[in-house]
């Protein structure tokens, strides 16, 4: 979907969901990583992050549009267009627009990998998620000095 249809979708929605036209830009934002969308109060633009659509469908582009919306109408008619505004909570409420979006990114953690170091002299071992230095740290228990083990997967 390109930034002229998405102009159209919103227009759309706009009329059809709060019977209000949207008169100002737009447009997608690949920039944006946290959040669906963001609603720009200095030009009344609105930017959607693409990977709504590419990782949620349609029906979670609508909703995301459907909240920025919000955001905008208020803010155009001067009422609370603040996330803990009363205003702006009742207007999610009356359109069924979502209060967040879905997460973009997937929540499973990453496998960490940790480096392994073994004292020479009482065998203590040392696991760490950064590199140290061995020449300039000692074991803790002996001060004997510390090897780095390769570390296995």
């Amino acid at each position: 979907m390109m930034n002229n249809e998405l102009q159209t979708l919103i227009e759309k929605t706009s009329d059809e969901v709060f019977g209000k036209p949207f008169l100002h830009i737009a447009r997608y934002n690949s920039r944006l990583r946290t959040t669906g969308g963001r609603y720009m109060l200095a030009d009344h633009s609105i930017e959607i992050n693409p990977l709504v659509l590419k990782v949620h469908g349609m029906k979670e582009l609508v909703g995301v549009i459907k909240h920025e919306l919000c955001h905008y109408h208020l803010h155009i008619e001067g009422r609370g267009y603040k996330h803990r505004d009363a205003d702006f909570r009742k207007l999610l409420k009356e359109t069924s627009s979502p209060r967040f979006c879905l997460p973009l990114t997937s929540s499973k953690q990453k496998s960490l990998s940790f480096y392994i170091y073994k004292c020479t002299s009482c065998e203590l071992e040392y696991q760490r998620r950064r590199r140290m230095d061995i020449k300039k740290y000692r074991c803790g228990r002996c001060a004997g000095s510390i090897k780095e083990l390769p570390i296995s997967q």
